[in-house]
């Protein structure tokens, strides 16, 4: 699983630091969280290819998290795309960016779907054999969702040495992989993990976006191996995080605790700051594996 960090920093795009955006690869799939202003550049310096990308989505309707979303659908269109594109967002996303299209007639060469979220609660948004995602629904000015992504389990490993003990045809490897026990032909019932291994284990992405701090993400992100939480301010302006419902670094390694998640990576900084180490020195006093999370980063885990 590899995150790459486009953009996080808060609201102003400045022009060292970039609003919102992120890539997730996570079992061969390529998604794009977030798309505030600059993200194309982003992609095109981050060597990432436009074409692989079919799925967007978008935590909520602030600028800071979508402006750069009608151009980058639009380029699509300009570099010859034909592969249908899926956005997932609040409703009003679809009459915004189709509005858009209309009035500067630069109509897609592509099929464009949207899929438009409403709930309040955590539902399933997309599926397939390899991954699915899940709403996380946050507290913000604006109706928002973060997301989370699992991988769906791989096939077990055969233990090659343990079916030709058995004397088990090739013909039952699939089966065996696929978690089934193999019956012999006296009767004899070999159970599956006395054949095959376990897979590697599945892993997790909680993309927390803008939220007040909110104990009730906590069930449904819990054990995820890594969670992107929004650290806009420091704890000497908690006030203020408050007020304008984001959250502190120190907020932000709480949740990570609680959720026993693996590792917090931190971001959407308020760009009132010099710098951004204060943030990673302030969430380990509660949790100790912090990432700062930067423009152009990557992470494999």
């Amino acid at each position: 699983m590899k995150l790459t960090i486009l953009g996080c920093y808060a609201a102003t795009p400045r022009t060292l630091t970039n609003p919102t955006s992120q890539v997730l690869e996570i079992k061969n799939r390529l998604f794009l969280i977030d798309c505030g202003e600059g993200t194309q550049v982003q992609l095109r310096k981050n060597k990432i290819k436009f074409s692989k990308i079919n799925h967007i989505f978008i935590s909520h309707l602030h600028g800071d998290h979508l402006y750069g979303l009608i151009g980058t659908i639009s380029t699509f269109s300009l570099l010859g795309r034909t592969t249908d594109l899926h956005i997932y967002g609040p409703k009003g996303i679809k009459e915004l960016i189709l509005l858009q299209l209309k009035l500067t007639e630069s109509w897609t060469t592509y099929n464009l779907f949207f899929h438009e979220l409403e709930s309040k609660e955590s539902e399933v948004i997309f599926e397939d054999n390899r991954v699915i995602v899940k709403t996380i629904p946050l507290k913000h000015r604006v109706y928002t969702n973060g997301y989370l992504f699992q991988e769906k389990p791989g096939e077990r490993k055969l233990n090659v040495e343990a079916a030709q003990h058995y004397d088990i045809h090739t013909a039952y490897y699939q089966k065996i992989k696929n978690g089934g026990n193999v019956t012999l032909d006296d009767g004899t019932v070999i159970e599956n993990e006395k054949l095959s291994f376990d897979p590697i284990p599945a892993m997790s992405y909680a993309f927390c976006s803008d939220t007040v701090y909110n104990e009730d993400v906590i069930p449904i992100i819990e054990n995820a191996d890594v969670l992107y939480h929004e650290s806009t301010f420091l704890e000497t302006e908690a006030q203020l995080a408050q007020k304008t419902l984001h959250s502190t670094a120190k907020e932000a390694a709480t949740i990570a605790l609680k959720a026993n998640v693996k590792h917090l990576v931190l971001g959407h900084y308020s760009t009132r700051y010099d710098g951004i180490e204060r943030f990673k020195e302030e969430a380990q006093e509660i949790f100790p594996n912090v990432l700062l999370g930067d423009d152009g980063l990557s992470f494999e885990f």
